[in-house]
């Protein structure tokens, strides 16, 4: 039996983020906790957003998101939301303050810490009393604002993800003119978790053809232009379809990823060095589509159309040779991993839910191959 819900009331356009006033009114929000990071301060992309806010409204704000979200984090956010007796979140950034938000958003309303409501634990312990959350991303990638899910380095050094239908935003506001000022290499990596994104979702063996086609459209519009918003940040028509492309690929979540974002969370939750999460799916990407291509050979076929390459081209090599025009790097070596890092991410990957929808199913060995896979690189011409 498929079970298929698309329920994330979106707003698209250049200039959406003015509708911010019109949907806090209409979610009744008169007191809110404006989560973004130091990084979007600074630049005073926060403000931007926070501008649109109407002056009736009461804002506190949280800033402190990390790099990858952490438990601490999340329950400082959550301490603030109930201490200063918010109504709801307004998340601004990429996949890392509207993850903790979204975490924030359960651990405000409900008793219990993370571990409480991790995946593997129990999802059906978060209910309705989530607090309500806009989403307003900053970057075109994640695919969080409508994704049910979160992921959280917990405490104790993994990377678990909290996942439920009552963590979708409550409405998610893309306007792609808030990535014109992303640098180019951010542009690259966001850009290219949104092809992973597009990719995995579509190589999951779970049944969703609205999803599957909605995966292949997004890819396709990605790879049409992430080497354009690349290289020109300024380019509408790129920064509208990459921000296109990362929402369509957040829409698909709920059919499952699969081992690039399993062997993605476990290298994620290092506290040193800090790796970001899109660059760490396209380089895992290539070693994974190797792995899994015996296992998906009708599927490569489509895969290889929402590429706009040969029929018989290696999509993995595609990609390589993408990540290495978009100067991403090229092995988990050039990101600062050592080799002593790797043989702890291999049951990490394994209890990973993302292991799960992997289209071919990998046991510790693959895991180790692919990690080494990563590690050294593919020799390219």
């Amino acid at each position: 039996m498929a079970v298929i819900n698309y329920l994330t009331k979106v707003v698209f356009e250049d200039g959406a983020i003015a509708t911010l006033a019109e949907e806090l009114a209409s979610a009744a929000l008169n007191r809110v906790l404006l989560i973004s990071d130091p990084g979007l301060v600074a630049c005073g992309l926060a403000t931007t957003v926070a501008d649109h806010i109407p002056a009736h409204v009461d804002v506190e704000w949280f800033t402190a998101t990390p790099a990858n979200p952490t438990e601490a984090a999340v329950a400082q956010a959550a301490d603030q939301y109930r201490a200063t007796d918010r109504q709801g979140i307004i998340a601004v950034g990429g996949g890392s303050p509207l993850d903790l938000a979204k975490a924030a958003a359960v651990l405000a309303t409900h008793n219990g810490s993370i571990a409480d409501f991790t995946a593997e634990i129990d999802r059906k312990a978060i209910s309705n009393k989530t607090a309500p959350v806009i989403a307003v991303p900053t970057t075109a990638g994640t695919g969080s604002e409508v994704g049910r899910a979160a992921l959280i380095v917990a405490e104790d050094g993994r990377k678990v993800a909290m996942i439920s239908p009552f963590m979708l935003a409550k409405c998610a506001i893309c306007d792609p003119e808030l990535t014109h000022g992303l640098p180019a290499d951010l542009t690259a990596a966001t850009g290219m978790d949104a092809v992973s994104h597009c990719i995995e979702v579509y190589l999951s063996p779970e049944i969703n053809p609205p999803a599957d086609a909605i995966a292949l459209d997004g890819l396709s519009r990605a790879i049409q232009h992430i080497e354009r918003a690349t290289a020109d940040g300024s380019d509408r028509e790129a920064r509208w379809q990459m921000m296109m492309a990362a929402l369509q690929g957040g829409l698909g979540f709920q059919k499952g990823l699969g081992a690039v974002h399993a062997l993605s969370h476990a290298l994620g939750a290092l506290a040193e060095p800090s790796l970001h999460h899109g660059t760490l799916n396209a380089v895992f990407l290539p070693p994974v589509l190797r792995f899994n291509a015996a296992s998906c050979v009708d599927k490569y076929h489509n895969l290889r159309g929402a590429l706009a390459i040969a029929p018989d081209d290696d999509p993995a090599e595609f990609i390589e040779i993408l990540n290495r025009r978009l100067g991403i790097p090229g092995t988990l070596e050039r990101m600062g991993v050592t080799a002593a890092l790797l043989p702890p991410m291999v049951p990490a990957a394994l209890a990973d839910p993302c292991t799960e929808t992997n289209p071919r199913h990998p046991v510790a060995a693959d895991y180790a191959r692919l990690l080494d896979q990563a590690f050294k690189g593919a020799v390219l011409p």
